[in-house]
């Protein structure tokens, strides 16, 4: 997926290209801020991340811009956090507002937020990974013929892990992940969920598969 980002203070934009390349992302920074369209036609980005405060023209105008030509989703990125900015973001086309400074962790997170929401990531049945199989219109792992039935949130915590295999997810971006199932979501009772997908497939022959990045989150090889 393409990401275009743009961003006039250089520190952060490295940082963020950065981040979201080691996600498997690719990122396009924004060079010339008086001709950002031509950028944007030539790259074709899935999404776009964009500052509000910007030379030449403000990240409303180009919002705009986009909207005229794409329907990519649009990120703002802006410490000008108040209710107006945020209200005017919307207003002018943009899906969400991250305000500054932000952890990268959480704006990976609704990076793929709004990228599920808004490309057909469905039309892949299934996630298979060493021999397992996250059936994703049935919830049910499959693997060695032997079938198993999650529960709503074990079975996100298994599509992040899954979708995101060989990396380490954050506790932050998994909670922030079953946040949009509407639940109550606090450090306890992802353990709690975590423990329990844990115990299920481990009845099924798979008491590692989901491994422990200590001090960071979890993770699937």
């Amino acid at each position: 997926m393409k990401i275009f980002l743009v961003e006039d203070d250089a520190v952060i934009a490295a940082a963020i290209e950065r981040h979201l390349a080691g996600w498997g992302y690719e990122v396009r920074c924004a060079g010339d801020f008086q001709h950002v369209m031509e950028a944007f036609d030539a790259f074709q980005p899935h999404l776009v991340l964009l500052d509000i405060s910007l030379p030449f023209f403000n990240g409303y105008h180009w919002c705009g811009e986009i909207r005229k030509v794409s329907k990519a989703p649009i990120l703002f990125l802006s410490s000008a956090a108040d209710n107006m900015n945020i209200v005017m973001a919307v207003s002018m086309g943009g899906d969400d507002f991250v305000p500054k400074p932000f952890d990268l962790e959480v704006l990976t997170a609704k990076i793929q937020a709004l990228l599920r929401r808004s490309y057909d990531f469905a039309a892949a049945p299934a996630l298979s990974r060493g021999g397992v199989t996250l059936d994703l219109s049935a919830a049910v792992v499959k693997c060695s013929g032997e079938k198993l039935d999650l529960s709503r949130n074990e079975f996100r915590i298994l599509q992040v892990l899954m979708e995101n295999a060989g990396r380490a997810v954050s506790r932050e971006t998994l909670m922030l992940r079953l946040w949009e199932t509407d639940s109550f979501v606090d450090e306890n009772t992802l353990s709690v969920n975590i423990n329990r997908l844990r115990r299920k497939l481990s009845g099924i022959g798979l008491a590692d598969f989901v491994k422990t990045k200590k001090g960071f989150g979890y993770l699937v090889e």
